[in-house]
Order: structure tokens, then C-alpha cells, then sequence
């Protein structure tokens, strides 16, 4: 199957291990040097009605994934491991946190 990575935008990423879902893929990292696709990047939930914050990114190491499929992506990941990264809130992300 080849799939852009526009397309991976629109499948749900589902971990194999507790069965929920972690929401849609949002970005990729790419290794430069290589030419490979090394993590997918999910950005957080939208907080506030989705005004001024958003939870942290959820960062999936492209070894974690099991299967990519036509509706979903499939990886296999112990919870308490995700990989987040922290977003900077800003001037009103800090009064409203």
C-alpha cells in the first residue's frame, strides 16, 4: 500500500495494547539523514473550547507501530511510556491554566 503522508492525517491511532485511541496523526518527524519517517506526532486536545490551549503532543517512535491500514494505525505501546512533548502556553495560555 503506498500512502502519502497527507493521507496519514486522516486515519485514527489506535494502541493495540488497551484499545484507545489517541487521536489523529497531526505531523511527522523526519530523519534528514536518512530519508525515514522516525515518529509520527499527535497534537494535544484542544482545551478551553479550543481557544488559547492545547494538551501535550503525543509522540509515537515509528518502531511502535504494528500495522498502518486503510481507517487506522495500529500501534503497539505501553501507556505510562508515551512520549509527550510540552508545548509552550504563552502569555494567555498561563492565565488560563
Amino acid at each position: 500500500m503506498i500512502c502519502r503522508v497527507s493521507d496519514l492525517q486522516y486515519k485514527e491511532v489506535i494502541n493495540v495494547r488497551d484499545g484507545s485511541s489517541l487521536g489523529n496523526v497531526s505531523d511527522v518527524e523526519v530523519d534528514t539523514v536518512t530519508a525515514k519517517i522516525s515518529a509520527l506526532i499527535i497534537y494535544g486536545r484542544r482545551r478551553l473550547f479550543g481557544l488559547f490551549l492545547r494538551g501535550d503532543d503525543v509522540i509515537i517512535r515509528w518502531c511502535d507501530i504494528e500495522m498502518i491500514g486503510a481507517d487506522a494505525i495500529l500501534v503497539n505501546m505501553r501507556p505510562e511510556f508515551r512520549e509527550h512533548r510540552k508545548k509552550n502556553p504563552g502569555v494567555l495560555g498561563r492565565l488560563f491554566s
